[in-house]
């Protein structure tokens, strides 16, 4: 299992997040203002790991011993990850002061989380999917409480890990159950298991297992039960990461292991499934999304949608859905970082913090936030000719070629309802009277907005030039 210098190459993106971690680690061991500098350290750490990712996305190859791939899509969620990590750090430059969590412990924890989503994306074995996805969802337990003097933030990190111990067990009795069955925890070992005549049932209900656990991961109808609080109590900066980068780091899992596992034998043993996680998530979602008075806790609830949309490219068990889902994944992440950006902004420390009420002349007060919300309300509902609606056309499409059109047809109506409480926001900023208690509560923070500018960039490009990027994921 030796390494050459190119393997080496291959794998930089993980060895300088791993050097960055430990380098982070020393400073903050020996130095007594070390947040300043591990905040523009890790900016600049994701920017070049993010840039590394896409110079290198056509070095294509296996590494220890067939347990991780590098390159080709794997490249492609290196580069959502660590950009979308770079402004998040950005976003909780200032944040974190107003918080009162201005430790170094955060971004510590914000490049080890991104390690995880990274390990979850390489893998090419199941024990190296568990591994990143503990690494994972053990920082983000801790983030989500790191307002440790915050009543919501101590419950939102509780509830978290609960019920994400509770889920890993799911996924390591799946893992159990799938060995037992095929004799391997490698992804083309198991391939070449289900071409057989005949695949034993042990290894359908560990594959069960396995999709319920990373069905919460991606906050999925029915395992959504801790998307709202917690990301209502949780800083808004993680709940950020949470919603976006963490998010598709769950989904790239599922792609890069369920997708091969449908198309490889039987299309219709899995398809039905996601189709019914699809339709409840997209249904659920949106009316539930409908009574929300709190801007987090009607994302939350949104995201349940856009998890449903997503699940839709899985249904399909097409090449026309796995490349929609990485772009809508691109998509989303950006266009709910800018949106959540721009929370953390506006939000006070009172029992009124979030309230959609006190957006209220937002367009009087601040023009410019209240714009570049309004185009993030507009892409998240789909609308064209931004990222958000080709994220959405290129997983109906695969649904339509994979001949299951009335769930097009329902994500389409979700569409329509979800379009009303991202409108509702927009209507709030610009036809309705400021209300001056809320006049003061918007942080200045030069950083935030130009991490919140990045991403409106990014959604415009990604909707001007949607083709191009899809051929790109296509190529591999």
């Amino acid at each position: 299992m030796n390494l050459t210098s190119t393997d080496y190459l291959n794998i930089l993106p993980l060895l300088l997040v791993g050097a960055g971690i430990l380098i982070s680690l020393t400073v903050e061991m020996y130095s007594k203002k070390s947040v300043g500098f591990l905040s523009w350290f890790s900016f600049l750490l994701h920017l070049l790991v993010a840039y590394y990712s896409l110079y290198t996305v056509n070095n294509v190859s296996s590494v220890f011993g067939g347990m991780m791939g590098t390159g080709g899509t794997v490249n492609i969620f290196y580069f959502i990850f660590n950009f979308g990590a770079a402004i998040v750090a950005l976003l909780s430059m200032d944040y974190i002061k107003k918080a009162e969590i201005y430790f170094g412990e955060y971004y510590i924890l914000l490049q080890s989380a991104v390690l995880g989503m990274m390990l979850m994306a390489s893998a090419t074995d199941l024990v190296m999917v568990f591994i990143g996805l503990e690494l994972m969802s053990i920082c983000f337990y801790v983030l989500a409480g790191f307002q440790r003097k915050n009543v919501r933030s101590n419950e939102a990190s509780l509830k978290y890990f609960l019920l994400g111990s509770f889920t890993t067990g799911f996924i390591v009795y799946g893992m159990a159950l799938i060995y037992g069955a095929s004799g391997s925890l490698n992804i083309q070992s198991i391939f070449s298991m289900l071409s057989a005549e005949s695949t034993p049932i042990l290894f359908y209900v560990g594959t069960l297992l396995f999709i319920i656990g990373f069905c919460f991961k991606i906050a999925a109808f029915p395992f959504h039960m801790w998307v709202p609080d917690v990301y209502q109590g949780a800083p808004t900066s993680v709940t950020a990461m949470m919603s976006t980068i963490g998010k598709a780091a769950a989904f790239s899992a599922l792609l890069l292991i369920m997708l091969p596992l449908i198309g490889s034998k039987n299309p219709q043993t899995f398809t039905p499934l996601f189709t019914v996680l699809s339709a409840a998530s997209m249904i659920f979602g949106s009316i539930v999304a409908l009574a929300q008075t709190d801007i987090k806790r009607m994302l939350a609830y949104s995201s349940i949608a856009h998890a449903g949309y997503m699940l839709i490219g899985l249904a399909a068990a097409n090449d026309t859905g796995a490349s929609g889902i990485v772009f809508y994944l691109a998509a989303y992440a950006f266009m709910n970082l800018g949106a959540f950006g721009i929370v953390s902004l506006i939000e006070g420390n009172g029992d009124t913090e979030g309230t959609i009420e006190s957006y209220a002349g937002l367009s009087d007060r601040n023009p410019l936030l209240a714009g570049l919300l309004a185009l993030f309300m507009f892409t998240l509902s789909g609308l064209p000719p931004f990222a958000g609606f080709f994220g959405k056309y290129y997983v109906f499409i695969a649904s339509l070629e994979a001949g299951n059109v009335w769930i097009a047809v329902l994500g389409a109506l979700s569409s329509a309802i979800s379009a009303y409480f991202y409108l509702r926001i927009i209507v709030v900023m610009y036809f309705r009277k400021s209300d001056v208690a809320s006049d003061n509560i918007i942080t200045e923070s030069h950083t935030s907005l130009l991490g919140i500018v990045i991403s409106a960039i990014l959604v415009i490009m990604m909707g001007l030039t949607p083709g191009s990027i899809v051929r790109l994921i296509n190529s591999f």
